[in-house]
């Protein structure tokens, strides 16, 4: 089953560091604003989309990254 959705602990799992993980969070979130989604705006948006994530770090996720 491929997430729709990714968080920082998610991002953990694949190897990310906390900082760097909560780091990739945030530019997806700063991206997903910048196209208009202004839900993304606040703090406690701890969720994104991984398509937002996999722009940041520029490797889509595959169907086997178990999260």
């Amino acid at each position: 089953m491929k997430k729709e959705f990714v968080n920082y602990k998610d991002l953990r799992q694949l190897g990310f560091g906390d900082n760097q993980a909560r780091r990739i969070i945030r530019l997806a979130k700063k991206k997903l604003v910048e196209k208009g989604y202004a839900f993304y705006n606040g703090k406690r948006v701890g969720l994104v989309p991984a398509k937002a994530v996999a722009e940041v770090i520029g490797v889509p996720f595959k169907e086997d990254d178990n999260f």
